[in-house]
C-alpha cells in the first residue's frame, strides 16, 4: 500500500505535491512513482546523478530505505 509512504512523504519540509505522488522541489519535478510489470517504483533526483534514480518501492523495507534516502537529503 502506497498511502502510509505518500503520508511520510508529504510530511518532509520543502515539498510541494503538485498531483497525487508527483514532488516537486525548489520549483523542478523531484520525486514520482511508476508501476510497471516489474513492479511499483520511485523515481527521484539524487545527487550526484542530473537525472531521476530509479528505486523500487514494494516492500517495507524498500520503503524505509526510500524514506532514509530522502530525509538523507536535508542532512546534506
Amino acid at each position: 500500500m502506497i498511502a502510509p509512504l505518500l503520508s511520510d512523504i508529504r510530511a518532509l519540509p520543502g515539498l510541494t505535491e503538485r498531483k497525487p505522488g508527483i514532488f516537486y522541489r525548489r520549483g523542478e519535478a523531484w520525486l514520482h512513482f511508476h508501476e510497471d510489470p516489474a513492479g511499483l517504483f520511485a523515481d527521484v533526483k539524487l545527487p550526484p546523478a542530473k537525472g531521476f534514480t530509479r528505486l523500487a518501492v514494494d516492500t517495507p523495507e524498500q520503503r524505509s530505505a526510500l524514506l532514509a534516502c530522502l530525509a538523507g537529503q536535508w542532512r546534506a
